[in-house]
């Protein structure tokens, strides 16, 4: 089941929260849906779903990841960010919805004031009736910061390539297991 809280705090920059957890995807931003296959069987979809849910994933593939919760739950605040020293973005983030399901394991958090982007990114591992294994990245985005709206099209490049990796190391955590 599909969690989906409202903290009554909420101070998501976006007026579209957990439209990752349903299609079509709001209009007016940038989508994003990249899938990779991840693996074969149960300890592959668990190794996986573990490796998304405790950010494990974006760590091993370069983010910082700052949070005061092990795993992913709604209302729990991350704060992402990539480069150093005075190169240093770091992009806030709320979990808006999570999914500890049999065949669905993920979260999505969206974008709170002082990111980059305004919008909403989900990270969801699935088994599908063949036992294989699956992450998918969806997102909706759109420019917040002065630079974003500079880079244009290269932030779009960016977050896909970044999904690409994502995905690798997803797979690489998975066949760990």
């Amino acid at each position: 089941m599909t969690r989906l809280i409202s903290t009554g705090r909420d101070t998501v920059n976006y007026p579209d929260r957990g439209a990752t957890a349903r299609r079509p995807l709001p209009a007016g931003y940038h989508h994003l849906h990249h899938r990779t296959r991840v693996g074969d069987g149960r300890a592959a979809f668990e190794a996986a779903g573990t490796a998304v849910t405790t950010f494990l994933a974006h760590r091993t593939s370069g983010m910082g990841v700052r949070t005061d919760v092990g795993a992913a739950r709604p209302g729990a605040r991350v704060e992402v960010g990539i480069g150093l020293g005075p190169l240093r973005i770091t992009a806030p983030c709320q979990v808006i919805w999570t999914a500890y399901e049999p065949a669905r394991i993920g979260f999505a958090y969206g974008t709170l004031d002082g990111h980059p982007e305004c919008g909403e990114e989900s990270f969801l591992v699935e088994r599908d009736a063949e036992d294989r294994v699956w992450f998918t990245v969806t997102a909706f985005s759109r420019p917040n910061r002065w630079y974003t709206r500079l880079a244009g099209p290269v932030v779009p490049f960016l977050q896909l390539r970044y999904a690409r990796r994502l995905g690798r190391h997803v797979r690489g955590l998975a066949a760990s297991a």
